[in-house]
């Protein structure tokens, strides 16, 4: 199971917004390999936690070819959120497999323990000049989860003008992903089958809860596809500073369900009379646009950026993100780092069902797409060694409060925490040579 799904190509443009800053750090010599590898702990409070692994290794044959390979292994543990509701009373889920059932205690958010993952990510990129002052990088990224698989490649092109102060980008990228969800893919909104005694003992109860099981799973794995469109600027203003503008399209269709997020069905007393799969639209689209800013002082860079983003889903979010790089010597910096993140709820977003309605045709309650805001808050200090490598720690803070949307918190689940924050420490360490 994936967190997150980045966005390839807009690597892209930040590498080109690093070499016009001019900023610090190690050139690399003509013909070497320079290697950037890291590890990082990302730990949720009685949630998922991840351990990651990475090295990108890049050549530069001369002439501005240049290739880059990168290998991600990352290890997910924990427990994750399913979507149901606490209650004031126990309450027994179906594990994914159909294979065991699990008791969440009473006014406890339901958390599925069995939550284990590893992906394994590689991707390569060549860039190399097509004309004068134009540059084209192509790409290709694989990456593979116990139940998904990405495939993806990428496009884009650089140009320089007005005398190489300002750069302009196009980008494409092309990503296939398929989906085998442990248990089959659930049917959207049926009911999930607990086994409560109704299916009898012994292997006819057995037979019979897995045939009520296998009637809400569709045997098949499931796909989607996500296409992405790049557009970017970057102006040299001055020698000290300069300025970046892109705006960004995505177009995802398919299975974009998460098939391990359920909702609870609830009475007019807000107990839970019985849970729900989730079901999504097929087809989201995203825009985006990005604006950022970098000022080199004697002491330092600072980076500031500001993100809009819009869907078809009604999902609107804002991201501010700033940080200060602090040269304390010639070897020694210190980073400190903040961002801001608020986003409204998807349209079909809903924190439960109500038994009385009927049953919407789209609902999910992952609190990723519901209302919300987030901070990051952190430091980073880095140390160039005598032989030109360089080494960095950064430890980071971050908080997720999802907010109610205008929902009501009928009879028992007006003592219960219906939306609960999120709160992580991130620490990382790289070293590059």
């Amino acid at each position: 199971m994936q967190l997150t799904h980045t966005k390839k190509i807009s690597t892209v443009l930040a590498a080109a917004t690093c070499s016009l800053l001019n900023a610090p750090v190690q050139a690399q010599d003509e013909n070497n390999w320079e290697f950037d590898t890291a590890i990082l702990y990302y730990g949720e409070t009685d949630r998922v936690s991840l351990v990651e692994g990475v090295i990108s290794a890049t050549k530069d044959f001369g002439d501005q070819h240049i290739f880059n390979t990168k290998l991600v292994i990352d290890t997910l543990t924990g427990a994750s959120a399913s979507g149901a509701v606490a209650q004031p009373t126990a309450q027994t889920f179906t594990r994914p497999s159909g294979n065991g059932q699990y008791i969440i205690e009473p006014n406890s958010l339901p958390l599925d323990d069995t939550f284990r993952d590893t992906r394994v990510q590689l991707s390569a990129n060549w860039t190399q000049p097509i004309m004068k002052d134009t540059r084209t990088t192509i790409g290709a990224n694989v990456s593979r989860e116990y139940d998904y698989l990405s495939v993806g490649t990428s496009a884009s092109i650089e140009r320089d003008f007005n005398n190489k102060n300002t750069t302009g980008l196009f980008g494409l990228s092309y990503q296939y992903d398929s989906i085998d969800p442990v248990g089959g893919r659930p049917v959207g909104l049926s009911t999930m089958v607990v086994d409560n005694g109704q299916f009898g003992s012994g292997e006819a109860g057995e037979a019979s809860f897995k045939q009520a099981f296998n009637l809400t799973r569709i045997d098949e794995t499931e796909d989607k596809s996500i296409v992405d469109v790049l557009l970017g600027v970057t102006q040299v203003i001055n020698r000290r500073m300069l300025v970046q503008m892109n705006y960004s399209y995505s177009n995802n269709s398919g299975y974009l369900n998460d098939p391990y997020k359920v909702l609870s069905v609830i009475n007019t007393e807000g107990e839970t009379q019985s849970i729900v799969h989730e079901n999504r639209p097929d087809r989201r689209a995203k825009h985006g646009i990005y604006a950022q800013t970098k000022y080199a002082f004697d002491s330092g860079v600072a980076d500031l950026s500001y993100r809009f983003a819009s869907d078809d889903w009604d999902i609107q979010s804002h991201t501010v993100d700033t940080r200060f790089r602090y040269k304390l010597n010639d070897r020694d910096y210190l980073q400190p780092h903040f961002r801001y993140y608020q986003q409204s709820a998807a349209d079909f977003y809903r924190p439960y069902l109500n038994q009385s309605d009927s049953m919407p045709l789209y609902a999910s309650a992952d609190y990723r797409l519901g209302e919300m805001t987030a901070i990051t808050v952190g430091l980073k200090y880095g140390h160039k060694m005598n032989n030109g490598h360089e080494w960095a720690v950064r430890a980071e803070y971050y908080q997720q409060s999802p907010k109610n949307a205008g929902f009501e918190s009928p009879g028992v689940l007006s003592s219960q925490d219906l939306y609960p924050s999120v709160d992580a420490f991130i620490v990382q360490f790289s070293y590059n040579f």
